[in-house]
């Protein structure tokens, strides 16, 4: 196939590994790509902001199936444009990717599907909010209704930081105040045709910026999967997938069509295993960033085949999909002052060495190349993938890649996956 993927992060380069890696000769295209997909795929100079340009260059060129990767061309409409024009495409449209665009709108889906999540307030001032933390008590939990590039939620213990986070972002519109849920997060992906749902395999991220789960919230610092603490809970991990499929993901594609906004893509939930159970943080239209680069390394089943099925409303033909039982680990490489003022343009060193080590990969998150050099573009640069039988070894190897690599004033976390190790 003549697969066009849109965005430039790790997470599609992840999904472009993905694709090369199969027995299948796909020509890979991507827009705007970056410098470790460029390595593997064609960059293709098209603006996957722009529905008309996306579709034009689609039907020019010839392509058979279009992954949207990111939120933003969600969101703007580029899948409904394509889908227009009868051009099989991986991604949601405009109305269904405010499931991600809007925490309110996906809230009041939560409801209608009665979906098991926390309390929220739709506070569109301060005085709204001010009450609202005052309901819920601390810690508090403030959330932009909008995208905000991971930038939109706070959790904290101090009052005046929580109203202060909210004066940031009412400009642009409400924000949500939620309860605080306590246990560990899991992150789990549904592939959905608007009808037919197939779950992935459940995966743990690594929001904050340093070691100990301290620093500020990120847009993720590492993450890891399998995750054998869930079958202590919920008997296996079979278990703990089934019963998220049962009470989440399907009632809300059934609540999506009735909705009118059948949902066709990736559906990820953000979940929280709380001591009443099993409970929805938030949702996302597409896939999580930086779980898809330990997700897709274990997926034994094609990739294409399975995003066209979702796209082409095929999903009930295909089998469960099927993961391989190693143990994979991401760490990521962050530019220095990331997340708040990330120092970018500097030169990075000994990729290629890192990935002489056995099990281990790259993905690029924002790279680009300047002559030879190979160089930072934004706060969180790499993310170095080791696969191992166990997790000790997965670790061991992700963190022996990591010390190859050189990256002035660079940061990353020591502790990714340590408790399951």
């Amino acid at each position: 196939m003549k697969i066009l993927v849109l965005g430039s992060g790790a997470r599609e380069h992840a999904i472009v590994l993905a694709l090369c890696a199969e027995d299948a000769p796909h020509e890979i295209l991507a827009a705007p790509g970056n410098a470790g997909i460029g390595e593997q795929a064609t960059i293709v100079d098209v603006d996957m902001l722009d529905p008309g340009a996306v579709t034009g260059f689609a039907q020019e060129h010839g392509v058979d199936l279009v992954v949207v990767g990111p939120e933003a061309p969600l969101v703007a409409g580029v899948a409904d444009a394509l889908r227009e024009r009868g051009i099989p495409v991986f991604g949601p449209g405009a109305k269904a990717a405010q499931l991600e665009g809007s925490k309110a709108f996906a809230k009041r889906i939560m409801q209608q599907a009665d979906v098991p999540t926390g309390r929220a307030a739709h506070a569109r001032d301060l005085d709204e909010t001010a009450e609202a933390l005052d309901e819920f008590g601390a810690p508090y939990v403030v959330k932009a209704d909008g995208l905000a590039s991971g930038k939109g939620v706070i959790v904290t213990d101090d009052r005046d930081a929580a109203l202060a986070h909210a004066a940031a972002f009412l400009p642009q519109g409400p924000v949500l105040v939620e309860e605080f849920l306590s246990g560990p997060e899991v992150s789990l992906f549904f592939l959905s045709d608007g009808d037919t749902v197939r779950p992935l395999t459940p995966a743990q991220d690594f929001k904050r910026a340093l070691d100990g789960d301290e620093g500020p919230n990120t847009g993720g610092m590492g993450a890891y999967t399998p995750l054998p603490w869930l079958a202590e809970r919920f008997g296996s991990v079979a278990g703990f997938v089934d019963e998220v499929t049962r009470t989440v993901a399907e009632p809300v594609v059934r609540a999506m069509d009735e909705d009118g906004s059948p949902f066709i893509g990736l559906l990820y939930a953000g979940l929280i295993v709380t001591d009443a159970g099993v409970r929805v943080i938030e949702f996302n239209a597409r896939f999580g960033d930086p779980e898809t680069q330990v997700v897709l390394p274990r997926l034994e089943t094609p990739l294409s085949r399975l995003l066209m099925s979702a796209a082409k409303g095929t999903l009930e033909d295909e089998p469960a999909p099927a993961f391989s039982d190693e143990a994979v680990v991401t760490v990521v490489l962050a530019s220095e002052g990331y997340p708040a003022a990330p120092v970018t343009g500097r030169e990075i060193t000994g990729v290629e060495e890192a990935e002489g080590i056995e099990g281990v990969h790259v993905a690029h998150a924002a790279t680009a190349r300047v002559g030879q050099r190979l160089v930072a573009t934004g706060g969180r640069v790499l993310n170095v993938v080791a696969r191992g039988a166990t997790f000790a070894e997965a670790r061991q190897r992700a963190y022996a890649a990591m010390d190859r690599i050189s990256l002035e004033g660079a940061h990353f976390r020591t502790d990714i996956a340590a408790r399951v190790a």
